[in-house]
C-alpha cells in the first residue's frame, strides 16, 4: 500500500509527531486560549509552504487586519508583504457570512486565488466567529460541514484555529467542529512547580497514527517550536498536573 505524501508543517517537532505532517487536503483544528500561539502556528504553516515546499498559502481571517499579520510575521523574520507582491500569499480579511457564499459558490474569490496562485494551503482564523451565524447547534455543524468540504474541494489543505475559553487545564467537550475536522491539536497553557508551561497534543488524526503524549512548546524568535515531552507528569490538561510517583503512592500505599 503506497504512503500517503504528507503536507508538512516545517515546524520543528510538529511533524514527528503528526507522523510526517498532515495529510493532503484534510482539515486540521488548532485550538487554544489567547496567548497560546494558534495564529503563530498557522502562519508559520503558510509560510513553511511557501518558502520550503513551493505551495502558496492564503489566509483567510475575520479578527485581524492584514497589517497585524505583517507585523507579527516579520517579528520571526518573516516578510509577508513580499510573499504577497510575488503572488505567493493572499491575506483576506472578511467575516463568515461572506466567505461561507464566497466559497459555496462557482468562481467566488478564494477559488479565483487557488487557480491565479496556485494555492495549495489555507490557514482559517478564526472558527470560532462562525458561532456568530446560528445558535442552532444542528444548523452550526452544518454550516461548518459545508465550509470545510468547499475548502477540500478547492484542493486546500486548511488549518482551522478556534479560541477556547479554557485558560488553564481541562480536556475540551466533544463538539460540532471537533467531529468534522480531520486532526484536533489543543494549546494549552499548564502550571507546573509555580510556572506557566505550554503542553501541546494531537488529540486525534483521521486516516493515521500520531503521537500520544502531550509536549511542551514554546513561541521562539523564530517561531513555534515543540520540544520535549512532559516527563514524570500526569493529569497536565487537568490544570493540576502532578508526578506520577506521588499519584502511585496516593492510590497504592496510603490506607
Amino acid at each position: 500500500m503506497a504512503k500517503l505524501e504528507r503536507v508538512k508543517t516545517g515546524i520543528p517537532g510538529l511533524d514527528e509527531m503528526l507522523g510526517g505532517g498532515f495529510l493532503p487536503e484534510t482539515a486540521n483544528l488548532v485550538e487554544g486560549a489567547p496567548g497560546t500561539g494558534k495564529t503563530t502556528l498557522g502562519m508559520q504553516f503558510i509560510y513553511n509552504g511557501i518558502v520550503k515546499y513551493n505551495e502558496p498559502g492564503i489566509i483567510l481571517t475575520f479578527e485581524e487586519f492584514p497589517q497585524q499579520y505583517y507585523a507579527d510575521a516579520a517579528g520571526f523574520g518573516w516578510d509577508f508583504k513580499d510573499l504577497e507582491r510575488k503572488g505567493l500569499l493572499k491575506i483576506i480579511m472578511t467575516s463568515p457570512e461572506v466567505s461561507r457564499r464566497d466559497i459555496e459558490s462557482v468562481g467566488g474569490i478564494i477559488e479565483n486565488y487557488v487557480t491565479e496562485m496556485g494555492a495549495r494551503r489555507i490557514v482559517v482564523d478564526s472558527m470560532t466567529q462562525f458561532g456568530r451565524l446560528t445558535r442552532d447547534p444542528v444548523e452550526l455543524r452544518a454550516l461548518e460541514y459545508n465550509f470545510i468540504n468547499a475548502l477540500k474541494r478547492e484542493g486546500l489543505t486548511s488549518v482551522l484555529t478556534r479560541e477556547s475559553p479554557v485558560l488553564l487545564g481541562e480536556a475540551p467537550q466533544d463538539d460540532s467542529l471537533g467531529f468534522v475536522v480531520d486532526s484536533y491539536i489543543i494549546l494549552r497553557y499548564v502550571e507546573i512547580e509555580s510556572a506557566i508551561r505550554k503542553a501541546l497534543l494531537v488529540l486525534k488524526m483521521r486516516g493515521s497514527d500520531h503521537a500520544k503524549d502531550i509536549r511542551q512548546f514554546e513561541i521562539t524568535g523564530k517561531g513555534f517550536v515543540v520540544q520535549s515531552k512532559f516527563e514524570g507528569q500526569e493529569g497536565i490538561l487537568s490544570g493540576s498536573p502532578r508526578r506520577m510517583a506521588d499519584s502511585f503512592v496516593k492510590a497504592f500505599v496510603n490506607p
